[in-house]
């Protein structure tokens, strides 16, 4: 090194040096004042006290591991309180691939001919379904697009999904939940007859210019209502939030304030993940981190409701994370080399059998954690039904 390579490294050492000398104060304060508000926000969700739109943003920007490993701390305790060490499995069966809607951001969406598509026959799809319960799932998820073969035939319309839910739950005897997306009321009241427990319809969005960026040509009203009427009918509702695909804290806010009000009954949030085949397939992906922030405060909001972790982003390897982070249900679980798909990844850890229900036993025993037994999941189904009375 040279005289002035020596000069230089002396000028900036002594430079640093009288930088942390005036720094440090300015930075210790700041860093007690974020826990302080840290702890305030925190206090308030432990005494069921609302967070404010400040609170919500304030725990969006955290991205000091001691803060976050304190929020998730705060949100496991709390879903310890609500539902002690137990988690609810659900069964995930995408029947058909087929939609007639563009979303922006799904690989499904009706103009992408990159996808290979299918329609599971009514009698695999009823095999599947007992695997999947003999394997230990709480409940069947049987997700869809909104299928043209219900929505434009005239003559029978949605009788074989109507059917179909009557024989998957008849097979099963567990909770089905069905995702057809906006159908006629008449329809959701048949579905609850035939057996259904849930409609799953997202409304991926509370910000109606959003909501029209990622669902060109649908009325953000009718979807919206759908829920309403859902519940009117005796169908429990889990809403979601899409994340990072241009929302705001303000958006997130406004999304918790709806789900409040729709009453629903499970809430969720997943990351976007870019497709090839979309308009957003150069979008961004989100930071993974967002997404736990937003399941975290999901937990400390609604924290009798149930949320779930899903393997459908991350597969089996971000688990544990989303568990850690307070959710309760375990969804998207996979049975391998039947030709089934996932929706944010069509493939990921499908058919090298890691979103079985043997797969995802050992990560919730890694997290102090165990499946619920079934008479749970059917005692808080039937608590939920039981208040539709003193809803609106």
């Amino acid at each position: 090194m040279g005289t002035n390579d020596s000069n230089i490294v002396k000028q900036n050492s002594r430079a640093s040096k009288k930088f942390l000398e005036v720094s440090e104060p300015f930075y210790k304060k700041v860093l007690t004042r974020r826990r302080h508000s840290l702890k305030i926000t925190l206090d308030k969700a432990y005494q069921n006290k609302p967070l404010t739109k400040e609170d919500i943003a304030f725990i969006l920007q955290l991205r000091q591991k001691d803060d976050i490993d304190a929020l998730f701390e705060a949100a496991r305790t709390v879903r310890r309180e609500n539902f002690g060490d137990k988690i609810f499995l659900y069964g995930f069966l995408y029947a058909s691939t087929y939609c007639r809607n563009n979303c922006n951001f799904c690989f499904y969406r009706a103009s992408n001919r990159t996808v290979h598509r299918y329609r599971k026959e009514e009698a695999e799809i009823i095999e599947i379904a007992v695997n999947l319960a003999e394997s230990g799932v709480h409940l069947i998820d049987l997700t869809m697009g909104e299928d043209p073969i219900y929505f434009h035939n005239k003559e029978r319309g949605f009788e074989p999904l109507i059917r179909l839910v009557e024989k998957v739950k008849t097979a099963t005897g567990l909770p089905v939940m069905v995702s057809p997306g906006v159908v006629p009321e008449h329809v959701l009241e048949e579905l609850s007859n035939a057996g259904a427990s849930w409609l799953a319809c997202y409304q991926e969005t509370h910000n109606r210019d959003l909501f029209q960026k990622l669902r060109p040509g649908q009325s953000y009203d009718a979807r919206l209502n759908s829920k309403h009427l859902a519940h009117k009918h005796g169908l429990l509702t889990e809403e979601g939030i899409l994340v990072g695909v241009g929302e705001t804290p303000r958006d997130i806010s406004q999304s918790f304030d709806v789900m409040r009000t729709l009453e629903a009954d499970q809430v969720r949030a997943m990351n976007f993940v870019p497709r090839e085949g979309t308009p957003m397939v150069n979008h961004p992906s989100p930071d993974p981190l967002k997404e736990l922030l937003i399941i975290a405060l999901m937990r400390l909001i609604f924290p009798g409701k149930l949320i779930p972790a899903t393997l459908d982003v991350e597969g089996l390897a971000g688990l544990k994370r989303r568990l850690e982070a307070g959710a309760n249900v375990v969804t998207s679980i996979v049975p391998p080399r039947q030709g089934l798909s996932g929706v944010a990844q069509s493939f990921l850890d499908i058919d090298d059998a890691r979103r079985t229900t043997a797969s995802v036993l050992p990560v919730l025993e890694d997290c102090g954690l165990q499946a619920a037994p079934l008479e749970e999941y059917l005692a808080w189904i039937k608590k939920c039904r039981h208040s539709f009375s003193h809803r609106g």
